[in-house]
């Protein structure tokens, strides 16, 4: 299928599934419309196993969607669905080069639909399409309508069988819904991808050529290359010894010092953020001392040798907050909050590993980045495959710690455990939750949510 064809089949299938209705089941069928489509004009991609792999967890999300359709949800199907077209169409572009485009195209397109040169067809028109125009429709066209309206006022019952008609048409609701699924429809099948992205795409290959390996320069006109790699292995040192330290007075406090429960909670917070924002510009500090050929230069042993450490030392400090945030469930049961405590930790460790790996294997820059994109695409996937308000119910309860009726009520997801708990509480219409929930089973089919068609409060 052409452009054209796939944009406007996609805009019909658009207005079809969304006019008068709510987001819901609707969003996951047009993601496995629009991963149809994808697949049928891709075909031989698809030997390829990352290609594969999208089109696996693009078909996940949309069901994921379909059943939650919630923010995780889409957002999951969303990024599964450009990755999988992004990389079907130009598989010599990093992935990450995606993130930039989006927000590009999002505002380009709104002028580059009036480029019609790159969507439609090229057609001359002759003086043979002029007359078939002419024959076939404005000929036979203007008699039809000069007949029917003579034939009008000579019967009243032929004049009804043409104007005896309502249709219950919201024309702004119709105007709003198709524009917006001829944006959606254009920008995913005409994206638009600038020269200077295949020009700059080597700058995001994970490994050096071989004339960056040869290049060594300083970051600093004002100081050479002898003099920047001892200032990197003072910096790190000192690094080293700072980090030793607080690593030592953080432990303390966590383990060892007596906090009143009402503070706890918040100096828990604090001290995660503050090992979070430090493994972030861990990872800074090595990625500014290991660019380019200092990667490869024979008298930067010492330098390697303090960054290996200061990344060890940062990963003992992600070991400590884990085992704080452990604790700290134990007393007080699981929230998404401190299940989002694991996952940041989780992200910042993988980030730890590849700056290791990065300074072993001699890596460009672009290769953390290239790797942690696909982490944080997978942690987009988990958030929105599994049910963690359910299970965060569950296990709240099995261990008799965080089972507030306000809080239980606050999680989603979890309604067949909350109701089976709080039996009066379907009868309350009053309260936001069984009132969410009868809004969803009332919806029309293509607006449902699968998962509240599962309940039955009775």
């Amino acid at each position: 299928m052409k452009k054209y064809h796939l944009i406007l089949v996609s805009s019909l299938v658009f207005i079809l599934l969304f006019y008068k209705e709510t987001i819901g089941l609707n969003v996951g069928v047009f993601g496995l419309f629009l991963l149809g489509l994808v697949s049928y004009n891709n075909r031989s991609k698809f030997k390829d196993s990352l290609n594969r792999m999208l089109f696996g967890t693009s078909f996940l999300s949309c069901v994921a969607f379909a059943w939650y359709a919630d923010f995780a949800s889409f957002l999951a199907l969303f990024l599964s669905l450009v990755f999988l077209q992004f990389r079907v169409q130009n598989q010599e572009l990093k992935i990450i080069q995606v993130i930039p485009l989006l927000f590009l195209n999002g505002i380009t397109s709104l002028g580059r639909v009036l480029m019609f040169s790159q969507y439609l067809p090229k057609r001359e028109i002759n003086n043979n399409f002029a007359k078939k125009l002419i024959a076939y429709f404005v000929i036979p066209a203007v008699f039809l309508a000069l007949f029917f309206i003579v034939y009008s006022f000579g019967s009243n019952h032929f004049s009804s069988l043409f104007t005896d008609y309502y249709f219950d048409i919201n024309l702004w609701i119709l105007f709003v819904i198709s524009s917006l699924g001829f944006y959606i429809s254009f920008t995913f099948w005409n994206y638009w991808i600038p020269e200077v992205c295949y020009e700059k795409n080597k700058l995001l290959a994970n490994n050096f050529n071989d004339e960056a390996k040869l290049q060594n320069q300083s970051t600093f006109s004002f100081l050479d290359i002898d003099f920047e790699r001892r200032s990197g292995e003072i910096t790190l040192f000192f690094l080293n010894v700072l980090l030793l330290i607080f690593i030592v007075t953080y432990n303390y406090e966590q383990f060892f010092e007596v906090v009143e429960k009402s503070k706890l909670s918040a100096d828990t917070h604090e001290r995660v953020n503050a090992v979070i924002f430090s493994i972030v510009m861990a990872i800074g500090v090595i990625l500014f001392y290991f660019k380019g050929g200092f990667n490869f230069d024979e008298k930067a042993k010492n330098l390697k040798q303090l960054a290996k450490m200061w990344i060890i030392l940062n990963a003992v400090l992600i070991v400590s907050a884990v085992i704080k945030n452990t604790e700290y469930i134990s007393h007080f049961g699981l929230t998404y909050k401190r299940l989002g405590v694991y996952a940041f930790l989780g992200l910042a460790i993988v980030g730890l590993w590849y700056s290791f790996l990065k300074i072993v294997k001699q890596k460009t820059n672009a290769f953390l980045f290239n790797q942690m994109l696909w982490y944080f695409y997978g942690l987009i996937l988990l958030c929105s495959y599994v049910n963690w308000g359910n299970l965060i119910t569950n296990y709240n309860i099995s261990v008799n710690k965080g089972i507030d009726k306000e809080f239980l009520g606050s999680l989603n997801y979890n309604d067949e455990i909350y109701y089976g708990l709080y039996p009066e509480e379907s009868n309350d219409l009053d309260n936001g939750k069984t009132e969410e929930l009868s809004e969803y089973q009332n919806v029309n089919f293509i607006s449902k949510v699968l998962y509240y068609e599962t309940l039955d409060l009775k």
